[in-house]
C-alpha cells in the first residue's frame, strides 16, 4: 500500500485523498521552476500542493495560490499548507483554470507553474477522479497557454513539466499566445535512455533560450551530482 504521506526536509505532504500522488514530475518542477523576483505565483492543478510548498520553501517572500478542479485535492492541499512552516503565504481554492483565467481578472501573477494533465488516449482511467487529474481534456495545452498569457504580468513567467514528446507542440502553442521559450531542460533517467520529461519556462519577451539536460541516475542507479544538487534541499533521503 502506498504511503499516505511524503516527508520532505521542511514539510510533510499528505496525498491519500488526491488522485495524483507526490511524484517525480512535481518534484522536478517544484525544484526547477523560475520564480525569482516574483511576488506571487499561481499553481495550476495544484493537487496535494507539493509544488506550491516547494516554491514557498525556495522563495521566502513569495505568496502562492493553488487551484484545482478537484475539491477534495484542494482540501488536502489546504491542510498541507496549514501544517507547513509557510502557511501564511499559501492558499488554495477550487477552480477550473479555463473559467478562472477567462473571468476578466487583470494580469496579476508574476509566476505560473503547472504539472498539467497530458494523457490523450480515448480511454481514460477507470477512477473518475484520477481520470480528471490525468487526462488532457480537462486542461488542453491551448487553454493552459491562453490562460497563462491572460494572467501573467509583463515580466511574468510560466513554467511547466511535460512528456518530452509533447514539448515541441507546447512551445509552438505557447508562442501562438505570445509566450516564448526562455529555459528548457530535458530530463533523462540515465544517460543511456532518451529524455522522458521536459521542463520549460516561458515569458512574454523573445530571447535566446537556455537549454540543458538533466540525468537523474548513474548506470548503477545512484543519483547523479546534478540531480542531488537540484533536490538536496527537499529530500530527506536522495536515494528515495
Amino acid at each position: 500500500m502506498r504511503n499516505p504521506y511524503f516527508q520532505f526536509r521542511q514539510f510533510t505532504v499528505w496525498h491519500d485523498r488526491c488522485a495524483m500522488k507526490v511524484g517525480t514530475d512535481a518534484v522536478l518542477l517544484g525544484a526547477w521552476a523560475d520564480c525569482h523576483d516574483a511576488r506571487n505565483a499561481l499553481d495550476v492543478g495544484c493537487g496535494c500542493g507539493v509544488i506550491a510548498l516547494m516554491l514557498a520553501q525556495r522563495h521566502p517572500d513569495l505568496d502562492i495560490l493553488g487551484i484545482d478542479i478537484d475539491g477534495e485535492a484542494v482540501a488536502q492541499a489546504q491542510d498541507n499548507f496549514l501544517r507547513s512552516p509557510f502557511a501564511q503565504r499559501l492558499h488554495g481554492t477550487t477552480a477550473d483554470f479555463i473559467a478562472y483565467s477567462a473571468d476578466g481578472s487583470p494580469a496579476s501573477f508574476d509566476c505560473i507553474v503547472s504539472n498539467p494533465p497530458f494523457f490523450t488516449e480515448d480511454t481514460t482511467a477507470g477512477d473518475a477522479q484520477r481520470a480528471m487529474a490525468r487526462h488532457a481534456s480537462s486542461l488542453p495545452f491551448d487553454a493552459l497557454a491562453a490562460g497563462a498569457a491572460r494572467l501573467l504580468t509583463e515580466q511574468g513567467r510560466l513554467s511547466v513539466v511535460l512528456p518530452h514528446a509533447t514539448a515541441s507542440q507546447f512551445i509552438l502553442t505557447a508562442a501562438m499566445h505570445g509566450l516564448y521559450l526562455q529555459r528548457r531542460c530535458d530530463v533523462q533517467t540515465t544517460s543511456s535512455k532518451p529524455p522522458k520529461r521536459t521542463l520549460l519556462t516561458f515569458g512574454r519577451h523573445m530571447q535566446p533560450a537556455t537549454t540543458a539536460v538533466l540525468t537523474m541516475f548513474t548506470s548503477d542507479n545512484q543519483p547523479t551530482d546534478d540531480y542531488r544538487q537540484l533536490t538536496q534541499d527537499f529530500y530527506t533521503n536522495i536515494n528515495h
